[in-house]
């Protein structure tokens, strides 16, 4: 048989090819070695099917990758890469604005502040017809993306469809560099307390956060609420800058323990320029990675109370190694512990691409919770580890009525028809709308009948009792359309269970020693809904 003299390179490559730290010296090394090699050549030669090299290569490489059974470690192609990059450096050369596909067509469902797409009055809901000559017809989001970022400084042109307006609008735009914040807005609510939404911690995390803090004490806040639910985390020294933001020079902020070397540890340096202020942050299941490093240092610290529920439990970290060609390899090399010594990575298998814990999580209630092992906080508060960031105050979220719960169920075989109807319906109130507008309980009949226009059938009595859920999904999407994100947030607060809780605790509180004194006091249990 005729062996390909490039597969036979793979062998000779082996001894020695540094890998993690050591080299592969080994007999056995040897001959597994030679297994890949034979394996490549044959599928090269004899695979029915002609495979370009290149090809087969990059299979076995991904291959082994999915084989570690980690779903954290990933070997990324240039344009995955670059999509990453986009993610995790919070900038990029574009127009600024968020697209989705709704029913084939590429749909405008967010223009960020400051960019020229906000510039050029683009709106939600307007539909990408063409990108300079090009039809988008049958494009991907990844095409359309591809095709409308660019250098800094180039132009594109771009044809829009509205709701309502008869001819095509055309505008040419100049990419700028846009940054995507991780803050995207501060808000001061009720008993001068700050609200901060961290959504990712992206290259400008954490100045982010410090901006909307400072701004929020110079308007008089006497106490921070930083919102990480539903943070998967992202850069950690984003995470290490941030925590040095509230804590004293010298306070260890976490320790990173791999196979090699001794563990790294990393310290608050400086004087915290948010030290003083009473401080909450929330937590829930989305919480993880850099986010947790944060709320796990602040908790061992006492310099926060953590609200809310439980979180994810990630505590691996990654290191990116740049390949050739463009390719890099996202890897798991090491797990990290507060400063407390809790490691907060959660015993979980990936099975079928989802998450299994083992055991189940059973840490939402604050009795099942002192079955974890537990720690002492610097001023002798337990707290607890066992995966994730177990909260101070667990405070589960605003629980659906039964009624509600089937009326959710219901809807589940035609979710995505529900949220393109109350899609469009919400952005067609939205042009009669006016900032503080009052809603009108007859929006939710008219949703009904569109949904029964769109074959979506729900029985009357059904949607009769599931009318404040109803309401709420309408109220919230017509709201963010009219007064944006940061006004919805305060239509939604009657529903937030954990914000209003650290509002409560805020409130009352003058000093963060106040705020642990008054979470210790245990409020009466909530009613139960029917």
């Amino acid at each position: 048989m005729r062996r390909s003299r490039k597969f036979a390179v793979v062998a000779a490559l082996t001894i020695p090819v540094f890998v993690g730290g050591f080299f592969l010296q080994s007999h056995d090394s040897a001959k597994g070695a030679l297994l890949l090699d034979q394996v490549l050549s044959l599928v090269s030669d004899r695979y029915v099917d002609t495979l370009p090299q290149g090809d087969i290569y990059e299979k076995a490489a991904r291959g082994l990758v999915r084989e570690l059974n980690d779903p954290y470690s990933q070997l990324f192609s240039p344009a995955e890469l670059k999509a990453f990059s986009t993610n995790t450096n919070g900038h990029y050369g574009g127009i600024g604005m968020q697209i989705e596909s709704q029913q084939g067509v590429v749909t405008v469902s967010k223009v960020f502040p400051n960019t020229p797409a906000e510039a050029a009055g683009v709106l939600e809901g307007d539909q990408i017809l063409y990108v300079d000559t090009l039809s988008t017809r049958g494009w991907t989001l990844n095409r359309t993306s591809d095709y409308l970022t660019g250098t800094p400084g180039t132009k594109v042109k771009v044809k829009f469809g509205r709701p309502g307006v008869s001819q095509p609008i055309e505008v040419e735009f100049t990419r700028a560099v846009i940054h995507i914040p991780a803050v995207p807005y501060a808000i001061m609510l009720a008993g001068k307390v700050g609200y901060i939404p961290l959504l990712q911690f992206n290259e400008t995390a954490a100045q982010d956060v410090a901006d909307a803090a400072e701004s929020l004490v110079k308007q008089g806040a006497k106490g921070l609420i930083l919102d990480e639910r539903g943070n998967p985390g992202g850069l950690v020294d984003q995470s290490l800058e941030l925590s040095n933001f509230f804590l004293k020079n010298g306070q260890e902020i976490v320790s990173v323990r791999s196979r090699v070397g001794p563990p790294q540890v990393d310290y608050a340096k400086g004087t915290p320029i948010l030290g003083a202020v009473p401080l909450v942050v929330l937590t829930d299941g989305g919480t993880a990675s850099a986010a947790e490093i944060v709320a796990g240092a602040l908790q061992d610290h006492d310099r926060a109370l953590i609200v809310g529920q439980t979180s994810f439990g990630k505590g691996l970290v990654q290191t990116l190694y740049p390949l050739d060609d463009g390719y890099a390899l996202k890897l798991t090399t090491a797990k990290w512990y507060t400063p407390s010594g809790r490691s907060i990575q959660r015993e979980r298998k990936f099975v079928d691409g989802h998450f299994v814990e083992m055991p189940p999580d059973s840490a939402e209630s604050d009795q099942s919770k002192k079955k974890r092992p537990a720690f002492k906080s610097d001023d002798g508060r337990v707290v607890y580890g066992g995966g994730g960031i177990t909260p101070d105050v667990i405070v589960p979220d605003d629980t659906l009525t039964t009624a509600e719960q089937q009326f959710a169920k219901a809807l589940a075989p035609k979710s995505q028809e529900v949220y393109l109807t109350l899609y469009a319906f919400a952005l067609d109130l939205s042009h009669h709308l006016a900032p503080g507008f009052k809603y009108q309980p007859a929006w939710r009949d008219e949703f009904m009948k569109r949904l029964d226009a769109k074959g979506v059938k729900i029985d009357p009595a059904l949607f009769a009792h599931a009318s404040r859920y109803v309401d709420q999904l309408i109220e919230d999407r017509v709201s963010r359309f009219v007064e944006g994100d940061s006004t919805a947030k305060r239509r939604e607060l009657p529903f937030d269970a954990p914000l209003e809780r650290a509002l409560h605790l805020l409130d009352q509180a003058r000093t963060q020693q106040e705020l642990f004194a008054l979470a210790d006091a245990k409020p009466a249990a909530p009613v139960k809904k029917p």
